[in-house]
């Protein structure tokens, strides 16, 4: 009965926002509690000395009365939200104290930025929010994209207008769980995406939808199956990806374009964005790609994935590598 799902839908929604309301109560009390740990702070003579006697001293006050949850390192939590959040107004409600945790530990202020406006945006949970930090997301994204758009879309300033600005180059695929094997198959693969949908569409990034799945396309007499088709509202195009468990060819890039022209000839609407191609591969060589696509190609890329998260320094310097590349381009232009 459709009063029974309405009912139950004004429950669920009832409860969703009472735990909202309590945990950004519980936001503000920490933020309350650094601001009032900061201004006694200041107000001390040996500043250092008198911090760490003072949030011992709260500490035992507050635990003898409350309980846990006012330790020492909590104390200090409170001092170091409120000093990188120093305006009240500013706090969103829809991140959760565990949340705030994790974008306080992150020094620099434009990739904290970045996480807090995509869990907003894409309504992380902090476990989310913290698998996304771990996998190097922000760094992964300014592989292939300025400083300046990528905090653009996230601020929804403006839409992606190319494949790089929705599309992670690495793209992780931890969340599979797969053994260290030197080959898979590439149904696995797929079958293991299914699987983890939700982690996937995570991976994928804001606005994406499934479609469909080993996408029948019938030209002629002959038969064609693309791996996974996506919908991204955002970007308000197809999406379509190919899986292959080796190194990317031109024949592979060929597959793809043609599954990218049926999409964009015969499901695309007219108000719709191009179809974007996505080609998951385990290697690539980008001048291969760029030379077996037109000049002005705008719509399909390759992207290697990785079944295991990258290290800090492994993407760290493939970042300034790039930056590298990208300033000696503008000294030979300029």
């Amino acid at each position: 009965m459709s009063i029974i799902n309405d009912i139950k839908q004004i429950i669920d929604t009832s409860r969703a926002n009472a735990v909202r309301s309590v945990d950004f109560c519980r936001v503000q009390m920490y933020w309350h509690i650094g601001r009032r740990i900061v201004e006694e702070e200041q107000g001390g003579k040996a500043r250092a000395e008198y911090g760490k006697y003072l949030l011992k001293n709260i500490s035992k006050e507050l635990t003898s009365e409350y309980g846990s949850g006012f330790g020492v390192r909590q104390l200090e939590q409170s001092r170091q939200f409120y000093v990188e959040y120093p305006i009240a107004n500013a706090l969103r409600s829809q991140l959760n104290w565990t949340q705030y945790r994790a974008l306080i530990q992150i020094p620099d202020k434009d990739k904290r930025e970045y996480y807090e406006l995509e869990a907003v945006n894409g309504n992380w949970t902090a476990r989310q929010l913290e698998r996304q930090i771990n996998s190097m997301l922000y760094e992964r994204l300014l592989l292939s994209n300025d400083k300046e758009s990528v905090l653009a879309v996230a601020r929804r300033e403006r839409v992606p207008e190319s494949p790089t600005e929705i599309i992670k180059d690495p793209m992780v695929l931890e969340f599979l769980g797969l053994e260290r094997k030197a080959h898979y198959y590439e149904s696995d693969l797929e079958t293991e995406l299914m699987n983890h949908l939700q982690e996937f569409l995570l991976e994928l990034g804001n606005g994406f939808t499934f479609v469909a799945r080993q996408k029948r396309i019938l030209l002629e007499d002959d038969e064609f199956f693309a791996d996974m088709v996506f919908y991204n509202r955002l970007a308000r195009c197809f999406v379509v990806i190919e899986i292959k468990t080796h190194k990317a060819t031109h024949a592979d890039i060929g597959q793809l374009q043609m599954y990218v022209n049926y999409y964009d000839r015969h499901e695309r609407q007219d108000d719709e964005n191009p179809t974007v191609g996505i080609l998951l591969c385990t290697e690539k060589n980008d001048t291969v790609i760029k030379m077996s696509l037109p000049e002005d190609n705008n719509t399909v890329t390759a992207a290697k994935y990785q079944l295991y998260l990258p290290s800090v320094e492994q993407l760290t310097a493939e970042v300034e590598q790039v930056k590298a590349s990208l300033e000696n381009r503008k000294e030979v232009a300029g």
